[in-house]
């Protein structure tokens, strides 16, 4: 059996090879036919390679641990626009290449829903990246050469879905400005964007060229979140429930 084992390794059928003992066992069991067999591997190799496929997106999409919509508080926030938040999770922007950008406070969800959408977009079988806009700048600014800062920008451009999270939360410089600017000209009616941001508009161009504004408002869904923090609600109840249990 190893050299068989060995020879299904070479072609690539790493499943069927890992479980050749338990896959000749069925097949003697059921009394299969030759057809029937190479379906069964057929099909295992198929899904174990779906599987395996979804683990290295996520793994690149640098997503990490996140917590579901099925959480998201929706009578929370003073105002939010639920059908346009479900339909982005269904990842309807997409195929326009339009982006979509958050706007809230912190502690109202943004960071979550567009988790969430990039989770969804994995599912999808895109290519995903997310990034916080502070990594995003170390990175490109970190560049020594012309041809190093090219080929990051290209990689930024060519991701199939770039979530960009917390712009605006650090105030950025000339260079920085540009670098985000590259990066969203790059993408522009290309690839979609998400971003999350707790600046109005009216305070873009403190970040961001007028040219950029315009470039990531255009084929855009706006999605503006307001109501007090979720976080600071849970953080205060948290502390109410810590103090009554002392009292006692």
């Amino acid at each position: 059996m190893s050299d068989l084992v060995n020879a299904l390794t070479t072609l690539g059928l790493r499943h069927t090879a890992a479980h050749l003992d338990d896959v000749v066992a069925l097949a003697t069991k059921r009394r299969w036919s030759t057809t029937q067999l190479l379906e069964h591997l057929a099909e295992s190799e198929q899904q174990e390679r779906t599987r395996r496929s979804l683990e290295r997106r996520l793994l690149r999409s640098r997503l990490g641990r996140f917590t579901p919509m099925s959480n998201f508080d929706w009578a929370w926030p003073k105002r939010i626009d639920r059908p346009t938040v479900e339909a982005t999770l269904r990842l309807d922007f997409l195929a326009g290449a339009r982006n979509v950008v958050l706007v809230a406070p912190q502690g109202l969800g943004k960071t979550m829903i567009a988790q969430n959408i990039a989770h969804a977009a994995v599912l999808a079988g895109h290519h995903v990246l997310f990034k916080t806009a502070a990594e995003l700048l170390l990175d490109l600014g970190a560049q020594e050469s012309a041809r190093g800062l090219g080929r990051r920008l290209n990689y930024y451009a060519t991701r199939g879905l770039f979530v960009i999270d917390e712009i605006g939360y650090l105030s950025y410089d000339a260079r920085a400005a540009d670098l985000l600017f590259q990066v969203v000209s790059r993408r522009y009616e290309r690839r979609s964007l998400v971003l999350t941001t707790n600046l109005p508009f009216s305070e873009w161009p403190s970040i961001f060229p007028n040219a950029a504004t315009a470039r990531v408002v255009h084929h855009a869904e706006i999605i503006t979140i307001e109501g007090e923090s979720y976080r600071r609600r849970v953080a205060e109840a948290q502390q109410k429930s810590a103090r009554a249990i002392a009292s006692h």
